[in-house]
């Protein structure tokens, strides 16, 4: 039985279809409409709810989320709120809803609840970060900056005191849930085992890519292991060096943690997706999907990532890049998962750059993360990857080779950038051409040796700090 509160009332849904999204669960089965279906593929955040209660400790205790991709049975044990449950009992607004009234902020029906309560999931936080919380709703048919100065006049108002009624600062004490197909496991021993017996099922953690295989494709997915939940694969651990980060790890998670481990990632991990898909977005499941257009796995692969692998009750370690085989086919045995991912904890050299159309909420058209180590003025060591220009996440092997031993420089940058061409050969789509993505590719090796090179006492380009 699937156990949950929505708006502080409790749900058990006793034969839950694992492919019934909680979106059409409120609007179909819970009676509740105010949560609006827009793209049904996570772009638009009509359909923003809060969820509150995880296994995790490194995220914000409430979470925005699309209900469009969100599955019935990933709210097991969670609370959920939506537009209707924000205001009180009595018909009090909450301040997010008064102040997007009195400052003209509210739009169309479809857009403002969604817009309203990833503001309220901010306010429940304390972000101040707007333009972080609305990244993820697209619509601003009023104009932003009403909506923005709506968002910061509630921001100085209190939380109202029925949502702490509501029971969203706790998580609900439920146990591990199974039905005909599916399974959420109470741990890793569990799910090896399990898996182990069902290798034709599928893994869903955050749904943010399986979700639309079943509101676009219109997939019925016959057997469903979520592992979302998983504690062992929630952990991020760490020693002096090295950094453990289980699989079901959110990518805001792992972004909250590294932070100021891995700064040069940050402006990569702030671009993936929206803050709603950041929430249910995991570090495995970007991996595991093996796209050649995912944005972690190449920031990884410049780091030197490894990838720990288990089927039933073996385990085996993998460079990162080893698994990406060719486009659509990893190195993974049936029945075989990824439970963790490995990262060297120095990281202090890495830059990651991710070009798009736009900022927000798109896919790259390149990729290119580098990690090169420079001392004396001369790189020792050079470790560069891009997503994008094949079919896989790949390294720039002879990039690499063009750069070790030699002195660290603008013409260094510029004469091994023209081994790209040996090292990829990009398709043409509608993201970007193949020469355009080449060029790309050899712009931002430049781009990393104007950032790095003067800290390394070598640049010549810019001798008193001078800005491009």
């Amino acid at each position: 039985m699937i156990q949950f509160r929505v708006n502080g009332i409790p749900h058990r849904v006793a034969t839950a279809d694992p492919n019934l999204t909680l979106l059409d669960y409120l609007r179909e089965h819970a009676g509740m409409r105010g949560t609006k279906e827009g793209c049904n593929e996570g772009d638009c955040g009509a359909c923003t709810v809060v969820v509150s209660g995880s296994a995790g400790n490194h995220g914000p205790a409430h979470r925005a989320t699309n209900a469009c991709i969100q599955l019935v049975p990933q709210m097991h044990g969670k609370s959920v709120l939506t537009v209707e449950g924000a205001s009180g009992p009595n018909g009090e607004l909450h301040p997010v809803q008064e102040e997007m009234i009195s400052h003209h902020g509210s739009q169309c029906g479809f857009c403002t609840p969604g817009i309203v309560m990833s503001l309220v999931c901010a306010h429940l936080n304390r972000d101040r970060d707007h333009d972080r919380a609305l990244a993820g709703n697209l619509c601003r048919c009023t104009g932003y900056a009403p909506i923005v100065r709506a968002a910061e006049s509630a921001a100085l108002k209190p939380a109202p005191e029925w949502l702490s009624e509501c029971g969203l600062d706790a998580t609900s004490e439920a146990p591990a849930a199974c039905g005909d197909r599916f399974l959420l496991p109470a741990n890793v021993d569990e799910l090896a085992s399990w898996y182990a017996l069902n290798p034709n099922a599928t893994l869903v953690a955050g749904a943010t890519d399986v979700g639309l295989w079943i509101t676009k494709r219109l997939d019925d997915l016959e057997r469903i292991c979520f592992v979302g939940d998983v504690p062992e694969l929630r952990c991020i651990g760490t020693s002096a060096s090295e950094i453990v980060v289980g699989a079901a790890v959110t990518v805001e998670e792992f972004g909250s943690f590294a932070r100021s481990i891995y700064p040069g990632m940050n402006s990569l991990i702030q671009r993936f997706g929206s803050l709603q898909v950041r929430n249910a977005a995991t570090v495995g499941g970007n991996i595991a999907n093996g796209s050649p257009i995912g944005d972690l796995p190449p920031a990884f692969i410049a780091l030197g990532a490894t990838l720990a692998l288990r089927k039933g009750d073996r385990r085996r370690t993998m460079p990162l890049e080893s698994f990406f085989v060719d486009y659509g086919v990893q190195d993974i045995a049936e029945g075989e998962f990824v439970e963790a991912v490995r990262l060297p904890r120095n990281g202090s050299d890495l830059r990651c750059y991710k070009i798009s159309k736009r900022f927000d909420q798109d896919i790259s058209a390149v990729c290119g993360c580098f990690n090169i180590n420079v001392e004396g003025g001369v790189v020792v060591s050079a470790r560069i990857a891009f997503g994008g220009m094949a079919a896989t996440p790949r390294r720039a092997r002879l990039v690499e080779r063009a750069l070790t031993g030699q002195p660290w420089s603008e013409r260094l940058a510029r004469s091994a950038g023209r081994r790209f061409s040996d090292d990829f050969t990009p398709i043409s789509d509608m993201r970007a051409s193949a020469a355009y993505r080449l060029q790309v590719a050899r712009n931002l090796l430049v781009k990393t040796y104007l950032e790095t090179g003067q800290a390394h006492g070598s640049c010549t380009l810019y001798p008193n700090g001078g800005a491009m």
